[in-house]
């Protein structure tokens, strides 16, 4: 089995923010559509608090939660007890998208190949941050800017690993 390329997928803004009370602080459909094309059909792994938020597993997706409860379950979904473990349940697939949460990403960056990220140009209060993305290690690939129908400014952006 060949190992999957592992992709992070998140919406964050200027200050790095992604979350504040288990919810995204904004509220951005043109955000969740780009969410949905860039993991349709692929395993997506998340955090049980991320999957919490969610509520349900994400159709069109094989969804991988972690958690560290050695009993949790929930219907629809694969459960695994750490980022490694679900790591080896995605293998043999072209790529696994991991979306959150912020302990995950934390985790997972030394990792990841690559980064899906929309770059949200604001600054939201929030208690769960993004990762600092260095420029030592990541490339810029690919960059679409919009403005939101409510004004807001955002960039999809893709990072790919430098290599070494």
């Amino acid at each position: 089995m060949s190992k999957p390329v592992l992709t992070l997928v998140a919406a964050k803004a200027r200050n790095g923010v992604i979350g504040i009370n288990n919810t995204l602080p904004w509220h951005l459909p043109e955000d969740l559509k780009h969410f949905k094309a860039v993991t349709l059909g692929k395993p997506v792994l998340m955090g049980r608090k991320t999957y919490d938020s969610i509520g349900r597993p994400l159709p069109g997706r094989r969804n991988i939660v972690i958690t560290r409860q050695s009993d949790w379950q929930a219907d629809g979904v694969e459960v695994a007890h750490s980022l490694e473990q679900a790591l080896l349940m995605a293998d043999g697939v072209p790529e696994v998208c991991l979306i959150g949460g912020a302990d995950l990403y934390r985790q997972a960056m030394a990792l990841a190949d690559a980064l899906r990220l929309t770059e949200i140009d604001a600054d939201f209060a929030g208690d769960a941050c993004f990762p600092e993305v260095s420029a030592t290690d990541w490339q810029e690939v690919a960059r679409s800017s919009f403005t939101s129908d409510k004004g807001l400014q955002y960039a999809f952006v893709d990072y790919q690993r430098k290599p070494g």
